[in-house]
């Protein structure tokens, strides 16, 4: 999981902004339940009354009051009360804490009060006479009190409040304030203020976006295409195209899609879970143990299922590997499995690959699945456990119904909070897998790097001629034991044609893919000017090179960007003479828009010796010092190959040109024919030298040419 943290490293501010606006939705949504508990108990049960301290209350009802109060709550109670004209006190104070103290003062007071007035309002009324007269004293008036509140229990404070605010909204009714008018006026403030906080959460809903995993996606992409574009062949062998597509898409999406619900969710739930505990305890229902069980069932559901489904995440993403490399080689080779009717076999190997990982996709979605059932099983069964429990208590008078369906809201929360956290846990594990992917890719070190003293090469070498020499290079592929190319030492001249040609499987690709550094040589060297290719960067040695490909390959738009594919610095001049020399002005000039002609993906439709002339065109365009050939004109028949070879024999004479080819026309002429047999030199020297003294090459030369040109030496 850590690779998967490490990559929020670049945006911890933004992650900080999220984390302060989940704060801020999170605060909002804890303070709603309580405000519908508040219009529950105080706005509908309580006619709007927040406080047993009256905002006014009568002479009579103070002197009553001022009975059970000892001499220093006395001096408290009265200095926040003024006397009227009206024989009507009036409370001076709007401070909370001033208020709460009035309140847990004469809460028991009222209460026994209320209760004397309710039985015989004589009695209030004699027990007064009584203390004035000194018949009876403080001490029994306040162990009158002290006894009621014994009386009560352990909710005497939920059954004083109770009681003493039906108590003040009938005082209000006989001193002529309108109590309906209260009532109205508190659950209208309480209702805009619950809107206030909804509003609040949902802006600060809108305000987390995902713009923080939409940047971690963006640079993860960028980071795996550089490093991929980096790579050597070597590192291409070892991850593969089909797994490295799969780590580009669907690793660098899941790893997105985990940052949202992480960012939205994960540090979302936490703070719900705390606060709505923090209210819960607030809530006096004496109904938290249910709480404590709802979480300790959901902990040992999810660890349970955990358990048993991570393993399969790691297996997933391998086994999506091997369905994109199946997808890919019957999508790529869809003709060759038409023309060999290989269509039924194909299909059945698309569907085992297919069915092993729907089998277990299958395994890990039955898994997590049945988690969802039993969060909500949990989740039904507490909210039914706490309306048992908490029916009993507002029976027995211990509970309030607004408590109890605040307790029921917060409840939620806190399950909710635990659900969401159970909800990232089924991504969590499969994200980390294809974080560990992706990173793999990322820290894979390129076998090819540039020297640390490249840019001092680039800068020696100054005016290129484009001298190629191989000076006893050797070379055995990643892994191989025995040498795919030894001992190869030869020179390449500008102004001249090097061919290399030899039977399959000799190592003539090989030999043309080290001079770009596609591979490094084992042994030896290899160097243009004197300079050896490994002390250049490989931008510079790159740029001296106009490389064609054995299979053509083009890239989707149109014919003009394809033949300026190799830089900005290349006019319109420069492509049409490319184009001009390639023979491909005849079939672009036909097209009904010429060179702005829309070129498919992987140029389909041209036709393969057309879309090989498009990238003989795009070499020369760039005008390098080295042209490499790779068996480029395959494609061509035996007319368009002779006119090319001789355009490029006039037109890039300064230029050292190498090719490979299969056929002995293709480089009949050439100023020097490199001939390989298992990956050695069996011979060097022009067509006629080579008939006379190499044997593999009069091989070569009897399959491919006839008796007359034999004996010509010429075709």
């Amino acid at each position: 999981m850590s690779k998967l943290f490490k990559y929020w490293k670049s945006h911890i501010g933004m992650i900080l902004v999220i984390i302060m606006l989940l704060i801020v939705q999170a605060y909002c949504d804890l303070e709603l339940p309580s405000y519908t508990a508040d219009i529950v108990d105080v706005g509908i049960t309580g006619g709007g009354i927040e406080h047993i301290a009256p905002v006014k209350l009568s002479r009579e009802t103070f002197d009553n009051i001022c009975l059970f109060l000892t001499e220093e709550e006395m001096e408290i109670f009265s200095s926040c009360y003024d006397l009227n004209e009206g024989e009507i006190y009036s409370r001076n104070t709007d401070s909370r804490k001033k208020i709460d103290e009035i309140d847990s003062m004469i809460g028991v007071p009222v209460v026994l009060i209320s209760n004397m007035l309710s039985q015989d309002a004589t009695s209030l009324q004699q027990m007064k006479q009584g203390y004035e007269a000194g018949v009876i004293s403080k001490e029994e008036l306040l162990a009158m009190k002290e006894q009621m509140r014994q009386g009560m229990g352990d909710y005497s404070d939920m059954l004083v409040e109770g009681q003493a605010v039906a108590f003040v909204k009938q005082e209000y009714k006989q001193i002529g304030i309108d109590t309906d008018k209260i009532q109205t006026d508190y659950l209208i403030k309480k209702g805009l203020m619950m809107l206030g906080f909804a509003v609040v959460a949902m802006a600060a809903s809108i305000l987390i976006s995902s713009v923080v995993a939409a940047k971690i996606g963006m640079n993860l992409r960028e980071s795996v295409f550089k490093k991929v574009v980096s790579f050597s062949n070597a590192e291409m062998d070892k991850f593969s195209t089909a797994s490295l597509i799969t780590r580009s898409t669907n690793d660098i999406q899941q790893v997105q899609m985990v940052t949202v619900m992480m960012l939205r969710m994960v540090m979302y739930a936490p703070v719900l879970a705390v606060g709505g505990i923090i209210k819960v305890l607030s809530t006096r229902t004496g109904l938290d143990w249910i709480i404590v069980l709802a979480v300790l069932l959901i902990m040992g559901i999810v660890l349970l299922l955990m358990a048993i489904a991570l393993p399969k995440f790691k297996i997933m993403q391998m086994l999506m590997d091997k369905l994109n490399l199946v997808s890919r080689e019957i999508l790529t080779g869809v003709l060759v499995i038409r023309a060999f009717g290989r269509e039924k076999q194909e299909e059945e190997r698309f569907d085992a690959a297919n069915q092993e990982l729907m089998k277990t996709q299958l395994f890990t979605n039955r898994v997590m699945t049945f988690m969802m059932p039993c969060m909500m099983f949990i989740m039904n069964g507490i909210t039914v456990l706490i309306v048992w429990m908490g029916a009993k208590g507002i029976d027995k008078g211990n509970l309030q119904v607004g408590d109890m369906m605040a307790f029921i809201t917060y409840a939620m929360m806190i399950i909710m909070s635990f659900l969401l956290l159970t909800m990232i846990s089924i991504m969590l594990p499969r994200a980390g897998v294809a974080a560990s992917r992706i990173d793999e890719v990322i820290q894979t070190r390129a076998t090819i790097s540039d020297a640390e003293d490249a840019a001092e090469a680039d800068e020696k070498l100054g005016n290129v001629s484009g001298v190629v020499k191989f000076d006893n290079v050797s070379f055995k592929y990643p892994g191989a034991e025995e040498h795919a190319l030894e001992g190869l030492s030869f020179t390449a001249c500008p102004g001249k044609t090097t061919a290399i040609i030899g039977s399959t499987g000799c190592g003539k690709s090989t030999l043309i893919h080290l001079i770009p550094r596609f591979y490094d040589v084992t042994e030896g060297k290899i160097t243009i000017d004197g300079v050896d290719i490994r002390k250049l960067s490989q931008h510079k040695l790159r740029s001296l090179l106009g490389f064609v490909p054995q299979k053509g390959v083009l890239f989707s738009g149109d014919i003009e960007s394809n033949i300026k594919f190799g830089g900005d610095f290349i006019n319109d001049q420069d492509m049409k003479l490319a184009a001009q020399i390639a023979q491909a002005t005849e079939f672009i000039e036909g097209k009904t828009e010429g060179y702005a002609s829309e070129i498919s993906q992987g140029g389909t439709n041209v036709s393969g010796g057309q879309k090989q002339r498009l990238s003989i065109a795009r070499a020369i365009a760039k005008k390098p010092k080295v042209f490499l050939f790779d068996d480029s004109f395959s494609a061509l028949d035996y007319k368009t190959d002779v006119v090319l070879r001789k355009a490029l024999n006039e037109n890039i004479s300064d230029a050292t040109v190498i090719i490979v080819a299969q056929r002995i026309s293709t480089i009949l002429h050439a100023d020097q024919i490199i001939v390989l047999d298992e990956g050695k030199i069996a011979g060097i020297g022009t067509h006629e030298e080579l008939l006379r003294n190499c044997e593999s090459y009069q091989e070569i030369a009897k399959s491919q040419l006839s008796e007359a040109e034999l004996k010509g030496g010429r075709a």
